[in-house]
Parts: structure tokens; sequence; C-alpha cells
């Protein structure tokens, strides 16, 4: 990881290189506990990307839901539950096109979304995603819901935002993190270097 990106005006982040290095990063730090939830990083990646590639979706959007809390490792303290979905974004930006960088950016606001337009979703939530929810900005307002859900990617943000909410289950079967890193294989980028 020998790139940078700026988060905010004080923050730098490595940005990743390689898939290689991705697949190395979910390896090593996947262990850590989700949250507050009864499932590790790793594990909830690979629920939420198994969901996905169950509901028969691209391979974008199966490498999205693989990745899409990769912010979580990266993490910078207290600002973190609502940045991230951005950081995680900015990490992969290099590796994947915005097919996959767009739904994990969106998937916080997702669930903001969601609150506001599904009276039902709520009560769906477990209490360590509804503590999130208030340090992410709370449920939108109409105009803001409407906002979101014109951008583009924000549909398979929102399909991305119930996998996630789903898969918080301890000791589900998955498929492989190396079965959705040959996935992951068919929709990176190349980038050419400049410097």
């Amino acid at each position: 990881m020998t790139q940078t990106a700026t988060i905010s005006a004080d923050t730098l982040v490595p940005t990743f290189e390689s898939l290689d290095e991705i697949g190395e990063a979910l390896t090593r730090r996947g262990s850590a506990l989700y949250g507050g939830e009864a499932v590790t990083q790793l594990a909830h990646a690979l629920q939420c990307a198994t969901l996905a590639e169950d509901a028969g979706c691209s391979q974008a959007l199966i490498t999205a839901a693989l990745l899409h809390d990769l912010g979580h490792m990266a993490g910078q303290g207290d600002d973190e539950q609502s940045a991230h979905s951005e950081l995680g974004a900015r990490l992969l930006a290099r590796v994947f096109g915005r097919n996959v960088t767009e739904p994990v950016r969106l998937h916080v606001n997702a669930k903001r979304y969601l609150c506001a337009v599904d009276s039902t979703y709520w009560g769906t939530l477990s209490e360590a995603s509804k503590q999130s929810l208030v340090w992410q900005g709370g449920p939108y307002a109409a105009d803001q819901a409407k906002r979101f859900i014109s951008q583009p990617h924000a549909d398979d943000a929102v399909r991305l935002r119930q996998w996630d909410d789903a898969a918080k289950v301890s000791g589900l079967a998955t498929r492989s993190l190396a079965h959705f890193i040959e996935i992951a294989r068919g929709v990176q980028v190349k980038h050419t270097r400049t410097e």
C-alpha cells in the first residue's frame, strides 16, 4: 500500500494497489469482532458475499458485498462509524471501478434511506446497528431519501445494505475467501502507474 488517499483534511490512509493486498488485509485483520455483533469481520464479509452470490448478482456487486466494510479494518477512531464507507471506497479505488466502490461508499447511507422509506426496517436492525445509525446521522428526511435513491449505484447499495443487516449469524457456513477473491479478479481494473 504505497499510495495515499485523503479522507479528511488531517487524515491520510493508504490505498490498496492490488487485489492480493486486499486479500491479505482481510486475512490479517478479519479475525476481529464485527462491531457489537457475534461474528468476525471476515465472517461478516463472507456472509454478505455469499448472500449476494446466492441472489444471482453481478461479480461487481458480489465483490462490493465482500469488501463493503473494509474501512472498519482501517478505522480511524471516533469518526470510523460514520466514515468507514467513504474510507473503504477510497481504499479500493485503485483496484476497482465505481460499480464496486460506489455501493461500498453508499451502504451506510442506504441504512439511513431504508429507515426513512420502510416503517418496518428499524425493527429488523440489531442493537449494534441501531446504535451505529445514531452515529451515522439517523434516518433521512423525505427529501434526503429522494436525493439518495436517485444517485447512480444507490439501488445496489440498498441491496448491499440488506445483506449487511442479515450477515451477522454466528457459525453460518459460507463460501471461502479464495472463492470470492477469484470473483473479484474478474472485475478489478488495471491502472497505469504514473510516478
